[in-house]
């Protein structure tokens, strides 16, 4: 991996969302979490545990539903793969990407940015390049985003500003604020965000990141990072698994 000028950075803290039910990856995840499964040899966690360090990113905190006490026993049995891990136990209830990044809130006491990424997303892209246009934009939230075909895009207008949302199969669309042009971009799963998210979120209990930038976007700004030309699997399903092998070694 190529590892671009982010050492010279002050190192940021990240959350890893691995609470999912990972109802796609069925049969393993009927008797394992999803962020175990294994690609060459490595689970998805440790593979994106991994990733992050490459950017020199070493304390985090993950969440966990789904068989959590393997996950927590995984993360035990090989000492975070060399990363200081912390859980946010949500057994009692998953709580969906927004609910659970606002339970772990008190993780990111630092008034400092921090990265949220998806445990089924294998990527190759310069998180170091994603950092340095955050810090440079200064935006609530930097999202990672491509030029790929999927059922539902977030929309940008010319100046990558996040303005709305699209699902293409249902016609259902939310506007959070006019552009004129509106461009849509495949969201990644990788988020960069500003720790005074957590003073913005009004929503409560089980709810998702991509409602509270709709939330916020009219009257914050939040940005995209397109990585188009980078790799990305999403590895939700069992044939993406195969795939994700041929790719990750």
């Amino acid at each position: 991996m190529a590892v671009s000028d982010q050492h010279t950075m002050a190192p940021l803290k990240a959350m890893i969302f691995a609470a999912g039910l990972g109802s796609r990856l069925k049969p393993w995840t009927d008797h394992h979490p999803k962020a175990l499964a294994v690609v060459n040899g490595k689970s998805l966690l440790q593979r994106n545990v991994e990733y992050l360090q490459g950017f020199g990113i070493t304390e985090l905190i993950v969440n966990v539903h789904h068989f959590a006490s393997q996950i927590i026993a995984a993360i035990a049995d090989n000492n975070g793969w060399g990363s200081s891990i912390t859980i946010s136990d949500e057994t009692d209830e998953v709580l969906e990407t927004g609910g659970g990044l606002k339970k772990a809130g008190w993780y990111f006491k630092d008034p400092a940015d921090f990265v949220v990424m998806n445990v089924d997303i294998l990527t190759d892209l310069d998180l170091g390049a994603m950092i340095s246009r955050h810090r440079q934009k200064a935006p609530l939230a930097t999202l990672a985003v491509s030029e790929r075909q999927t059922s539902r895009y977030f929309l940008f207008d010319n100046d990558e500003r996040l303005s709305g949302w699209r699902n293409v199969k249902t016609g259902e669309e939310k506007i959070a604020r006019d552009a004129g042009n509106f461009i849509q971009k495949a969201f990644s799963g990788i988020h960069i965000i500003d720790h005074s998210i957590f003073r913005k979120m009004d929503r409560a209990g089980k709810f998702s990141m991509v409602d509270v930038y709709l939330d916020l976007a009219k009257d914050n700004v939040i940005r995209s990072f397109d990585h188009t030309g980078a790799r990305l699997i999403d590895v939700g399903k069992p044939e993406s698994l195969e795939l994700a092998a041929q790719f990750f070694k």
